[in-house]
């Protein structure tokens, strides 16, 4: 069973819980089976890896890790701060929808 998110890959979110929590990043991978998200330079874990051929050095690499889907909102540039969003057909197009922030409006993106 395939489930829609809010979010998407290359948006800008902010952060609503959790110890990041007010901060803001771009999506780099949604995983739509395990309800996370991977944002950018957010929620970094260390982790000891081995010397192999490409990584001969091996040691400690730091990268992120996925937060869940519900402590992540859409981002709006209107509002400056992080909000829902709703989806709604645009009335002269029946093929397009749009994105739009719920408290002010503002069309964040066309799907």
């Amino acid at each position: 069973m395939q489930t829609h998110f809010h979010i998407r890959k290359n948006d800008m979110v902010g952060i609503i819980a959790g110890k990041e929590k007010g901060k803001t990043g771009k999506v780099l991978k949604v995983s739509t089976k395990k309800h996370t998200v991977i944002v950018e330079k957010l929620n970094m874990i260390k982790r000891h890896s081995k010397a192999t051929q490409k990584n001969p050095q091996g040691g400690i690499v730091e990268k992120e890790s996925p937060i869940h889907v519900s402590n992540v909102l859409v981002y709006c540039n209107k509002c400056n701060k992080p909000v829902r969003v709703g989806r709604k057909l645009l009335s002269n197009e029946n093929t397009k929808k749009i994105r739009f922030c719920k408290q002010c409006g503002e069309v964040i993106d066309k799907i």
